[in-house]
This record gives structure tokens, sequence and C-alpha cells, in this order.
């Protein structure tokens, strides 16, 4: 899947779209995609000046944005996705402009519209970030309803 066939699939947008590229998908069962990392990400003006670092935060947002597409492209139906939790997040490298991550998210679980994830992001070959996170998939609608 190529940028347009993801915003076809998100709802998520600039600045927040955090995933470029769709290489690899195993409907209902894993994913693999990438996030090219510049220097022009909003983010790097305060985080930090002088030493840019991605947030560790906005990696697992790319990992749920992954899990998302996921859910989405094997067939779940609904237009938002929430977090429920995020566990055994840890970050072993920072990443910063010029990285390339490769997202991976594999499904653990799923029962109707809640997916629990296995996700971790390389770059060359090395984890950086890892995390287990369970999602809900809903339609506007009920997402008003709360």
């Amino acid at each position: 899947m190529n940028i347009t066939e993801i915003q076809d699939v998100l709802p998520h947008r600039y600045p927040f779209l955090l995933v470029d590229r769709i290489i690899n998908m195993d409907k209902g069962t894993k994913a693999v995609g990438i996030k090219n990392v510049t220097v022009n990400e909003p983010f790097f003006m305060g985080h930090f000046p002088g030493n840019p670092i991605m947030p560790g935060v906005l990696i697992i947002e790319a990992l749920a944005q992954m899990g998302g597409i996921l859910a989405f492209c094997s067939g779940i139906q609904g237009d938002t996705v929430y977090f429920m939790s995020v566990e055994k997040a840890k970050f072993r490298k920072p990443v910063v402009p010029g990285d390339q991550l490769r997202l991976e998210v594999a499904t653990l679980h799923r029962r109707g519209n809640v997916w629990k994830l296995s996700g971790h992001a390389m770059v060359d070959e090395k984890i950086v970030a890892e995390a287990e996170f369970t999602a809900m998939v809903v339609k506007k609608d009920e997402s008003k309803e709360r």
C-alpha cells in the first residue's frame, strides 16, 4: 500500500499520520510498514533543539496505526481506533532524522472489535522500540455515545 491507499484506510492526517508505506500484509495476522523519519517532522523543533530524537510515544503511535491498518484491511467494521492499553513498552535506541523505521505488528488475540497486538520498530535490523497494545475499532457514531 502506498500513502494514498493508507489515507483511504486510516483517518489520520499530517502531522499525525506516521506510516508511509505497507510492504507486507497477512490480513488478520500481521503487517509490516515503513515510516521514513525526516528532519522536517514537526516534533523535532521541540524534541530536542540541537539533538533531534523522535518521541517514543510517537513510535508506539506508529505501531498502533499499523494495527489500525491491519484491522481495517482485515474487514473489521468501523472508522476510528481507540487505545485501550499499552503494555511492556520498551525503548532501546533513539530514532533520529534519516532513520527508516520498519514497523511490524502481529495479532495476539482478537474478539469482535477489540484487538490485542504486539509490535516492534526496527532501524537497520535492530529493534529500537517494542510494545503490546490493545485497541478497539468503533464507528464515529458509537464514539460519540461515550
